[in-house]
């Protein structure tokens, strides 16, 4: 007889219950796709609040892709921290804000001082100002990845462990090993490039007429 797949209605009570049973390979495969998605999703952040700050549309991040790693950083530091608590949507809230504001806040003095001064994000302006630590984190930004961490938690979540349990082992560690891999091959390859001093993926969209933001 054959075994009757769960729903995805189903998968979500046992998600949130925390008594879904997944294999390692399932894990593995859904952490890469968690690195994936969550870079995309703060990719796709940074392009709007950078068009309606400055107006214009600025490709943003680092690499070829869009994509930007300390969203996904921050991803995998939301994930283990927040996710026996699923069920209290109000405490992911406030420990995902507690998280990524000290991410930000550590991350960027850290660029700050390692760079002498670099800068990737800066909150000392317009509605970011408010409560701004000078200007590494503010409470409007650690609102937002608050929110983006409720929908990491309760939509992403569920429905990465749905396409694991749903589709054969083989497909869906291809699916998550291809597109890691393509971030990962775009990523390194963007910081070798940088470290010989060779033409990065900021130096070919600029030279294509595309205005660039570092992140």
């Amino acid at each position: 007889m054959v075994k009757k797949k769960k729903s995805f209605k189903q998968i979500y009570h046992d998600y949130i219950e925390n008594i879904i049973k997944l294999q390692r390979y399932q894990w593995v495969g859904i952490l890469m796709l968690v690195w994936v998605i969550s870079g995309f999703v703060g990719w796709v952040y940074e392009f709007f609040v950078g068009l309606i700050e400055n107006g214009e549309p600025y490709m943003v991040g680092g690499d070829f892709l869009p994509w930007i790693n300390i969203y996904a950083f921050g991803a995998m530091l939301i994930l283990p921290t927040v996710y026996k608590f699923k069920k209290y949507p109000w405490a992911v809230f406030l420990m995902s804000v507690l998280v990524t504001g000290v991410l930000e806040l550590v991350g960027g003095w850290l660029v700050y001082t390692i760079g002498n001064g670099t800068r990737y994000w800066n909150y000392d302006h317009g509605l970011w100002a408010w409560g701004s630590i000078n200007g590494f984190v503010c409470p409007l930004s650690v609102t937002f990845f608050g929110i983006g961490a409720l929908a990491l938690i309760y939509l992403i979540m569920p429905f990465l462990n749905y396409l694991a349990l749903r589709m054969s082992r083989r497909a869906f560690l291809a699916l998550a090993i291809t597109l890691f891999s393509l971030v990962m091959v775009d990523e390194l390859g963007n910081l070798i490039l940088k470290n010989l001093g060779e033409p990065t993926a900021m130096d070919f969209y600029r030279s294509i007429g595309c205005k660039y933001q570092e992140f």
